[in-house]
């Protein structure tokens, strides 16, 4: 039996979303993305490799630095 890696979704500051863990990304309509045991998502939209960050935020200059409450 194989243990499930707990999921942890990093919000980094002014840049994307770091996923890491057993988890499953899908798109809209239900279809996998490749998977991977780790991968950041794009926040800031200027990704040219979405729903996955390329590093767009560093050129445009995206900020966001949320805190949990």
């Amino acid at each position: 039996m194989s243990e499930t890696k707990k999921v942890v979704l990093k919000v980094n500051d002014n840049g994307s979303i770091r996923v890491t863990g057993d988890v499953e990304l899908v798109d809209g309509e239900g279809n996998p993305y490749e998977s991977k045991p780790t991968f950041s998502l794009c926040r800031c939209g200027a990704s040219n490799n979405k729903p996955y960050c390329d590093g767009a935020h560093k050129a445009i200059g995206f900020e966001s630095a949320p805190r949990a409450k």
